[in-house]
């Protein structure tokens, strides 16, 4: 963190609050860390959001096996981001699943799930939080349940995925409709975000909206509203979206309004050009 200050994540602070012993390797990929993890005889081991592919002996070690809390209705989005893409790709629902792992990704058999609703403007850290409470209970439903439940098997056929996002994908291309660029501003929060360029400097977009102004000739990117609270951009298949805040390279996040002053942005300028 800043000023090189070494700072612990909520779940460790919790865990020596309680006494609870806290192991973290450098590497899980060797006898040591192996040894570690088989030497306390669990029952089952829960992972959430770990991010690495747990090896062979790992995944063996547990008598119950190794429990995996994945943010998507499996098998829809299995990957790195089922929240984030969930969003990009326009659902309306999503939701948590519990499942065994299995040394390929996310393709264990399904033990408890729990659907929720897209919000109309919800951001993917909004989502993610309201997930990570939902995971919580259905977690710990898994677990007093599990000698109840009947594992259901995934089907491939249905499975989509969910990638690792890259820095490219925040960069917004103007020529797509304005209700795929206004989800990808949500889509892409905390990270890479919704960017592109204005007067040859980088901006970032932080909330925006599909407005009703439609049949419009404009070119894709062009400022076609600047006045007020309307901060409108021409986009593909003849629609446009309302920036409400942005973010300039180098500054603060701030309202449209205030980064029209500041720029002095005139209709007829252009977002997306270098």
């Amino acid at each position: 963190g800043r000023g090189n200050k070494i700072t612990f994540s909520p779940v460790k602070e919790f865990a020596l609050s309680r006494g609870l012993s806290v192991f973290q390797p450098p590497r899980i990929k060797n006898d040591e860390a192996k040894q570690l993890f088989a030497s306390h005889d669990a029952d089952v081991a829960v992972v959430v959001a770990y991010g690495k592919i747990l090896p062979d002996e790992f995944l063996r070690a547990p008598r119950r096996g190794c429990i995996n809390v994945h943010f998507s209705l499996l098998p829809l989005y299995r990957g790195a981001a089922p929240a984030n893409w969930a969003i990009i790709k326009g659902e309306t629902e999503t939701g948590v699943t519990t499942m065994f792992i299995e040394p390929t990704l996310d393709t264990g058999p399904i033990l408890l799930q729990s659907k929720t609703p897209i919000g109309e403007t919800e951001t993917a850290p909004e989502l993610m939080e309201r997930l990570s409470e939902i995971g919580a209970t259905l977690l710990s439903e898994t677990l007093s349940q599990l000698d109840e439940i009947t594992p259901r098997p995934q089907h491939d056929r249905d499975a989509t995925f969910a990638p690792i996002l890259k820095k490219e994908d925040g960069l917004i291309a103007w020529s797509l409709n304005a209700a795929v660029i206004e989800r990808q501003v949500r889509g892409l929060q905390p990270w890479p975000n919704a960017y592109t360029t204005f007067k040859s400097k980088r901006v970032t977009i932080w909330a925006a909206e599909v407005t009703s102004l439609r049949g419009t000739k404009h070119s894709p990117g062009k400022v076609i509203i600047a006045h007020g609270k309307l901060f409108v951009v021409a986009c593909g298949d003849e629609t446009s979206l309302n920036v409400r805040e942005i973010q300039p390279e180098g500054g603060r996040r701030m309202s449209a309004r205030d980064f029209m002053n500041g720029m002095r942005v005139n209709e007829g300028d252009r977002f997306g050009e270098s």
